[in-house]
This record gives structure tokens, sequence and C-alpha cells, in this order.
């Protein structure tokens, strides 16, 4: 716990999702899904095309990407610390949004520790996002008698910044 004595001042993530966009179904996609597993343990969600692009070749109600969330602290400060020693422990301050949520990308899957290239999967990015807030916020998210958040009640971005450097030891890399 920091300075604050009010635990419910206490950032903290609620959930990290992983993305690879692949663009395309088949097989592709498949193995981008076995890319998912390997790093995080848990089986992934297929995400679906929402427009149609006919110059990206993207059909509405199609798959085009899969994704993970994670919700189990653990896994979450294992494969935080992982995904940050893979970007040298430096964010810029840009990917931090006005809630205080994290977003960064990794170019490749076989930068993460234990990880060796195979080329039968071939090399997959992804993006991770990281949400952070305060206990209580479930308050807007629940089904019955949901209600607003107060803005004091909401991590900032400095705030958030601040706290990623004190618990993982990141460096901040200001414009």
């Amino acid at each position: 716990m920091s300075e604050n004595s009010n635990p419910m001042l206490e950032p903290r993530i609620a959930k990290v999702s992983i993305n690879i966009g692949v663009g395309e179904g088949g097989e592709r996609l498949q193995t981008a899904e076995r890319v998912l597993e390997l790093l995080t343990g848990l089986s992934s969600v297929r995400t679906m095309g929402k427009i149609q692009n006919r110059d990206l070749k993207v059909r509405k109600g199609f798959p085009i990407g899969c994704k993970v969330t994670m919700r189990d602290d653990e896994k979450i400060e294992k494969f935080l610390k992982d995904a940050f020693w893979v970007r040298e422990n430096s964010i810029p301050s840009w990917n931090f949004d006005a809630q205080g949520n994290l977003s960064f990308g990794i170019r490749d899957y076989t930068d993460f520790p234990d990880q060796k290239y195979d080329p039968d999967i071939g090399i997959f990015g992804m993006d991770i996002n990281v949400v952070l807030e305060r206990p209580g916020h479930r308050v807007s998210r629940r089904r019955r008698r949901s209600r607003k958040v107060g803005s004091d009640h909401s991590v900032s971005p400095e705030e958030s910044r601040q706290w990623f450097q004190n618990r993982f030891g990141l460096t901040i890399m200001e414009e």
C-alpha cells in the first residue's frame, strides 16, 4: 500500500487483454491462437470483422483475429513482467490513455523468455491492453442499480504512470 491510508484509493489491475490481429481466418488464425495459448496458458476467443472492406479482404462476420483476457492476478503479474522485459522496461508516456489504462505492442512473440522461433508458427506480434482501476469500480458495470463512478475515484494518467513505475520498475519516456 502506498502513502494512502484508504485501501479504496489504491489502484489495481482489473484485466489484461492480449490481441493478435491476423486479418484472415484459416490456418494463420489457428497458429495465432496457438501463440496466445503458449504465452498465457488460456484459450483464446476469435474476433469477427465488424465492417466489410474489399481492399483489406475483410468481410463482416468473418474471423480476423483472436484475443485473450486475463483476470488472474498471479498470471497477470508474470505475463506483464515478461512483456515489460521484452520492451526493455521502458514505455513511452503517450501509451497511457485519459483513464489511466496502458496499451502497448510487441513485435514478435519469440522475444518473450523461454520462447523459440518455430518455422511452423512464424512471427506474430500482439497488442497488450492493461486496465487499471480502483476498487469499487464495479458499480458502473453491474446490472442492477448501476451508477456512474465519480471523476475523483478514477485513475489519472499521471497516477497510472507512477503506479507502474513503483510496481514494475518501468521507465516512462517523455516526448
